[in-house]
């Protein structure tokens, strides 16, 4: 996300709780070496690919940084592993709370105890999670959901040590899914470093299990990250990769080729962006109709494939764009039935793509509006901020100084400090398990 000048302030009181001034030491040293620097907050985030909103709050100490993130701000900061190391010492302090088995595994193992067919119990329990987490994650993927997350992987994990090799392949695919849900989520909550992991976890799994659906999805998870991250050959690249992995007919496939279709569009490749559409359809119509409509893992029946309307608008052909927008938003979302917060997060993205493409008609009214709505519509995650940004600059570009551009501007300030990163997980249940 490019620079839009605004550079926030470390306005926000800290807060009593135990966790808050434990994280204060690593507030103080980074704004010490922002200072010392002349670094500012926009220009931090956008060389350590996080969320801005997530810097200010770990500057006032209302946020906690992943060991990764921390060791990134100190390169980029040349702070001698200072933060990394007041990092490493108050992540100690907070991984006992974060270790603690979810609710959900605590009734697998109480449901497991003393029955013989307690390994049948579990394996059964964990397939039922991935199903309630694909839609969990889609609507909130917070901090509390990726926590949980963590705690059926790691029991996954247990019980793949234990279930024997008859047992392994059905217990690899169901671990390798809450590895996928995992690299979803941190990518959403702007944790790219461990996204990337839970990626390689869930490709391993695939592997294991010879269950090749499972690389797709990691390979769009990798996609996505380069394309948000402002990278469309990156992202193309890992989106042909995953096409060549994903069967046919499964909507990893589909989606792939779409996301293919809207890099080349981002590119400036026409001819590619065709081809890669016409892939994207034949993947579409290979799909059956148990194919999912909802949830993570879903793609919406429609008579064009995923991210059309998104390459439209990359081309340059907003009108198109806006009216594709339109459509999707009334007969995907149905907004009219369903409250914002009950919307998936890739409503509000749908919504700031409608954003964009009515800014390039200078239809400015109904951009602040729609932009506006996007972000007021359930949890703010990463990639929406991405594309709030973009319409924060396309707003103060083509309305400079107008109430719209201030009051978006305002929003999206606001919406980035909603934005936190997950705690880091504890060496217990770990990916090598």
């Amino acid at each position: 996300m490019a620079d839009n000048g605004i550079h926030t302030t470390a306005a926000h009181p800290l807060t009593r709780d135990r966790g808050t001034r434990e994280m204060s030491e690593f507030g103080r040293e980074l704004a010490r070496l922002m200072q010392a620097r002349g670094v500012g907050v926009r220009e931090l985030a956008r060389t350590a690919y996080c969320n801005p909103g997530h810097i200010s709050n770990l500057r006032s100490g209302k946020g906690h940084p992943s060991p990764q993130l921390a060791e990134a701000l100190d390169r980029h900061l040349g702070g001698g592993g200072t933060l990394a190391a007041i990092a490493r010492s108050t992540s100690g302090k907070r991984r006992g709370h974060a270790t603690r088995p979810s609710r959900a595994v605590e009734a697998l193992h109480v449901a497991m105890n003393g029955n013989g067919d307690g390994l049948d119990i579990a394996e059964d329990g964990l397939a039922e999670l991935v199903r309630h987490y694909a839609h969990a994650v889609a609507i909130a993927p917070s901090v509390t959901v990726y926590d949980e997350l963590v705690s059926a992987r790691s029991f996954a994990g247990t019980l793949l040590d234990r279930g024997g090799p008859a047992r392994r392949p059905e217990l690899a695919v169901t671990t390798g899914w809450l590895s996928s849900l995992l690299a979803i989520s941190a990518t959403d909550l702007g944790d790219h470093a461990a996204a990337v992991v839970w990626c390689a976890d869930t490709e391993r799994r695939g592997r294991d299990a010879g269950y090749p659906e499972l690389l797709g999805w990691a390979a769009l998870t990798r996609s996505l990250i380069a394309w948000y991250q402002g990278d469309p050959v990156r992202s193309a690249a890992a989106a042909r990769r995953g096409q060549d992995e994903a069967p046919a007919g499964t909507v990893a496939r589909a989606k792939l080729a779409a996301q293919e279709m809207r890099c080349l569009a981002m590119a400036g490749d026409p001819a590619g962006t065709s081809a890669a559409r016409r892939r994207a359809a034949t993947a579409m119509s290979q799909l059956g109709p148990s194919a999912p409509v909802s949830g993570i893992y879903s793609v919406p029946r429609a008579d064009d494939p995923p991210y059309t309307a998104t390459s439209l608008l990359l081309a340059g052909k907003h009108a198109e764009a806006a009216a594709m927008t339109r459509q999707i938003i009334a007969t995907a979302y149905s907004p009219q039935t369903r409250a914002p917060a009950d919307q998936p997060t890739n409503y509000a993205r749908t919504l700031l793509i409608l954003a964009l493409a009515a800014a390039g008609l200078d239809e400015i009214d109904e951009a602040a509006a729609a932009g506006a709505a996007a972000l007021e519509s359930g949890p703010v995650v990463w990639p929406t901020m991405v594309l709030a940004g973009k319409l924060d600059q396309s707003l103060a570009a083509q309305s400079p100084g107008s109430a719209h551009a201030v009051d978006f501007r305002a929003r999206y300030i606001d919406a980035g400090t909603r934005l936190a990163l997950p705690a880091a997980p504890s060496g217990e249940g770990t990916i090598d398990d």
